[in-house]
């Protein structure tokens, strides 16, 4: 299979959408697979190439309240060649809205198949970032975007549902894999755990609470202003972001990490007694597998991804969204109360641990197939990967 995969964002930027694509281009080099990685950034944009896999950067410029995220801009064309050159069998959308309406636009003019992955539901962030009076025109986007792919994939029932109800057609789900291995309780660490401040002998907090992600508007970290205070509880924040510095004066007894990866992170996921994710716009949210696979409760709002994931009163708790008085009371309920941590934790693993990245991929390559045996018209007279990046 040719696959040309069309990033809305990529590395050296790590998020969801990053992290969900380097497995699936790890998948399709496992599988003698051919692929491309068309991104926004320039030729010193993080690596060239991928599990084998070259990366072709198209210009584009830095959000202003946010460095590190590029948009991609500009005309179809570019796009079109890019796709012509290589001749894929099927065009992947990752998270599409800029690049990838671009990329849904050329794959169309060709005649290629179609992949849309929707991944972030970026209308409902508009009013988190300032723009709450242009949110029905973002989904009136989302929705002319998915309709001009010859197939939709959702990451949970919630957004497949929201997709639906949009007037978008056949949408179908594709949830996320996790490495069960890597994420694991067994790398709990008793270092980790006193160097975020936990106390051994009782004279302090006892109890982690930590938070994996972004730190940025979208991910509602203000609202764990109910826990900072809370006794026995360390409140620890994994990632980093444009609200890092808010956030560490809004959360004062708070223990920030920065951006951990790897093993690192591994090791602080298993060393939390709990987890919570506070944000609402949750298409999916990887972090709460991965902390359901570390042995881990999670406690999120009921809305989006959440939903498929938290087995409420079982792997954890999801609370009322803007219900911060409930997010308080279940962070309590779990963080007095040893035992129920413990079984609570053992049934998240166990919940989580059958979903892995290879059974996942396995799926998203029959939804290729489903696309591929759809195309109006097939593009001919392949060039080399040489060739392809020439064509920029």
């Amino acid at each position: 299979m040719r696959v040309a995969v069309i990033a809305e964002s990529f590395l050296p930027q790590m998020n969801g959408v990053t992290h969900s694509l380097l497995r699936v281009l790890d998948h399709l080099a496992e599988r003698g697979d051919d692929a491309v990685v068309i991104a926004p950034g320039t030729r010193r944009s993080g690596p060239h190439e991928v599990a084998g896999f070259p990366i072709l950067r198209v210009p584009g410029f830095a959000m202003p309240s946010y460095r590190s995220v590029r948009v991609a801009p500009g005309g179809v064309p570019r796009i079109r060649r890019m796709l012509a050159a290589f001749a894929p069998d099927v065009v992947h959308l990752a998270s599409p809205f800029v690049l990838g309406w671009r990329g849904a636009l050329a794959a169309q003019d060709l005649g290629l198949p179609s992949v849309a992955v929707y991944q972030t539901e970026v209308p409902a962030y508009a009013a988190r970032y300032g723009m709450p009076g242009v949110e029905t025109a973002l989904w009136n986007h989302v929705r002319a975007l998915h309709q001009r792919s010859s197939l939709t994939l959702a990451p949970s029932s919630y957004a497949l549902a929201q997709l639906e109800g949009l007037g978008v057609d056949d949408v179908r789900l594709w949830a996320r894999g996790v490495d069960a291995s890597r994420f694991d309780p067994g790398h709990r660490s008793a270092a980790f755990r006193a160097r975020v401040g936990v106390s051994q002998d009782g004279s302090g907090p006892e109890v982690v609470v930590g938070y994996v992600g972004r730190l940025a508007a979208e991910k509602q970290l203000e609202d764990l202003r109910v826990l900072d205070a809370l006794p026995h509880v360390r409140l620890v924040i994994v990632g980093e972001g444009p609200r890092r510095a808010k956030l560490e004066r809004l959360l004062p007894h708070a223990h920030f990490t920065g951006f951990l990866g790897g093993d690192a992170l591994a090791q602080a996921v298993a060393s939390f007694d709990l987890m919570v994710s506070p944000g609402e716009f949750e298409t999916f949210c990887q972090t709460i597998q991965e902390a359901m696979a570390s042995g881990v409760p999670v406690i999120a709002p009921a809305r989006g991804g959440p939903l498929d994931l938290v087995d409420s009163s079982r792997t954890g708790w999801l609370y009322a969204p803007g219900d911060l008085a409930g997010l308080r009371a279940h962070v309590r309920d779990l963080a007095g109360d040893a035992a129920k941590r413990r079984a609570f934790g053992i049934a998240a693993r166990k919940a989580v641990r059958g979903r892995s990245w290879k059974s996942v991929c396995s799926q998203l390559r029959g939804h290729y197939a489903t696309a591929i045996e759809r195309p109006e018209a097939q593009v001919t007279g392949r060039w080399s990967l040489a060739e392809v990046a020439g064509a920029r």
